[in-house]
């Protein structure tokens, strides 16, 4: 198979995969914040947690077919959360307070878009890059 449709299928199934974190972003995002009324940046911030290791874990195996160590492939995502968190976390308060007041929803579309973008670029070149196709597909 040629280097383009691998990287075409690589990126569908990346797609597919942060489709589904996405829905449990919105899914426990909506549970913390409509049911039990949590804080919305500490709702925000428990659903990124909980897409973060969904999308990591089937990207890794299935997306990737990375073979590399775990603990420092998660270490790395955790660097590059450690830089999106706190900013997504502050333009969230910021966009969704009094003085702006934009929906809720609308603010975590639009984050959810700018993570899926920059995590694909920073899985693809810096967390897997070298370690693309080594695992042993099932």
């Amino acid at each position: 198979m040629s280097e383009k449709k691998k990287e075409l299928i690589r990126s569908v199934k990346f797609v597919l995969f942060s489709i589904s974190a996405g829905v449990i972003q919105v899914a426990s995002f909506t549970l913390l914040e409509e049911v039990f009324h949590i804080t919305h940046w500490v709702s925000y911030l428990v659903s990124l947690v909980l897409s973060v290791l969904w999308n990591f874990t089937l990207n890794r195996k299935f997306t990737f077919h990375s073979a590399n160590n775990v603990p420092i492939a998660m270490l790395k995502v955790a660097g590059f959360y450690l830089v999106f968190t706190p900013l997504s976390t502050w333009w969230t308060a910021y966009l969704t307070s009094p003085e702006v007041a934009l929906n809720e929803y609308i603010v975590l579309i639009g984050t959810m878009l700018i993570n899926f973008v920059t995590e694909y670029l920073f899985d693809r070149f810096v967390v897997f890059g070298k370690s693309i196709d080594t695992a042993k597909k099932d």
